[in-house]
């Protein structure tokens, strides 16, 4: 019998669901919130009835019963780190959600509202792989300064979905393999999965590896620090250049892949030069994690958005083919990743996690 599955995944003016037999789409739906629909609430959490609320609205409009559904699946938060996995949603995750003590952000909604519409109608209700899976190798946490750790922060359930993926195309374990994993999308990570472990990667929120089309990713330090002290910015400003200004915006105002590549064929030099120094620096990293790995790597994976730019993923293949063989998932499907997880603990293949 398939399992039926609604998936949350919370944004910060939407609301993304979407309803599933085992792993075929029935409808997804994008559920929108204005600004001031939302000005009114004080936190986060604050929104769950609300949201929820819309939910439950849209089901009633497209005659869906909700009595159906064997199982609700949310994006995870911002959480305490934890290895990646699916978690069952039990009161000490849901404490630290309300909470939201290592930050406000939407995704703090998904555990919150697949908790209480799990409840009502008494089918379980998970989070899978949030973006705080930190699976670092002690070493790997070390930067320079003690008071400065590295932070796992990073797309940790498109990556870990895409190395399943292609371990299932290739039917060998996930846990058997090592395998670079590049996301590009509106930010950039990169990692390095030792036996089903992602034991390092980069920063991919602010202050880490390639800049990205809105993050500007590692910074020459002593610069940015005058750049803080100079006066000419606030703290807000400054996070502002880093985390949505930084990147191709900060260069070109311009966020598109579409948009660099179009401006390059049509022979702009200065956008040309931005694109290589995108692809560059992706490299670069590519190259420090096929490090951490000590040259053993099965295969490099690149997916998210902009892995739908052959020039993209060609000029990358001539930087780092070498290292090994390269194979190329474009896009992202968050939905279909959360209902994968849990699935793997439905159908016995992983067990639930507890936080």
């Amino acid at each position: 019998m398939p399992i039926k599955s609604l998936v949350i995944n919370p944004g910060s003016t939407s609301t993304k669901i979407g309803v599933f037999e085992d792993e075929t789409m029935l409808f997804q739906e994008t559920l929108r919130h204005t600004t001031e629909e939302l000005a009114v609430f004080a936190t986060v959490a604050d929104q769950k009835d609300f949201r929820k609320d819309i939910i439950a609205q849209f089901f009633a409009e497209k005659n869906i019963d909700i009595n159906s559904l064997n199982v609700i699946v949310g994006c995870g938060g911002l959480l305490r780190p934890i290895v990646g996995g699916t978690y069952i949603v039990n009161d000490n995750l849901i404490a630290d959600l309300e909470k939201a003590e290592r930050g406000q952000h939407a995704s703090n909604l998904g555990g919150l509202i697949a908790k209480e519409i799990a409840d009502k109608i008494n089918v379980p209700a998970y989070i899978v792989d949030p973006v705080v899976v930190d699976e670092m190798m002690p070493a790997a946490q070390l930067s320079g300064l003690p008071e400065l750790p590295r932070v796992s922060i990073f797309h940790a359930l498109n990556q870990k979905a895409i190395a399943k993926h292609y371990a299932r195309d290739i039917n060998r374990p996930y846990a058997d393999m090592n395998l670079i994993v590049v996301h590009m999308g509106g930010g950039v990570s990169v990692g390095a999965h030792e036996k089903g472990r992602v034991i390092d990667v980069f920063n991919a929120l602010d202050g880490d590896g390639a800049f990205s089309p809105e993050r500007a990713g590692g910074l020459p330090t002593g610069a940015l620090i005058r750049m803080c002290f100079s006066g000419e910015y606030t703290e807000q400003e400054m996070f502002k250049k880093i985390i949505g200004g930084g990147g191709l915006n900060a260069y070109l105002n311009c966020n598109s892949m579409q948009e660099v590549e179009k401006q390059v064929s049509e022979g702009n030099t200065e956008w040309a030069l931005v694109r290589e120094a995108f692809i560059l620096q992706i490299c670069k990293d590519i190259g420090s994690m096929a490090c951490v790995l000590k040259g053993k790597i099965d295969q490099i994976l690149i997916t998210g958005g902009i892995a739908y730019n052959k020039s993209v993923t060609d000029s990358i293949n001539e930087r780092v083919g070498w290292m090994a063989p390269i194979t190329v998932y474009p896009g992202e499907d968050e939905l279909l990743a959360l209902v994968q997880g849990a699935l793997r603990v439905l159908n016995g293949e992983e067990e639930a996690l507890i936080y």
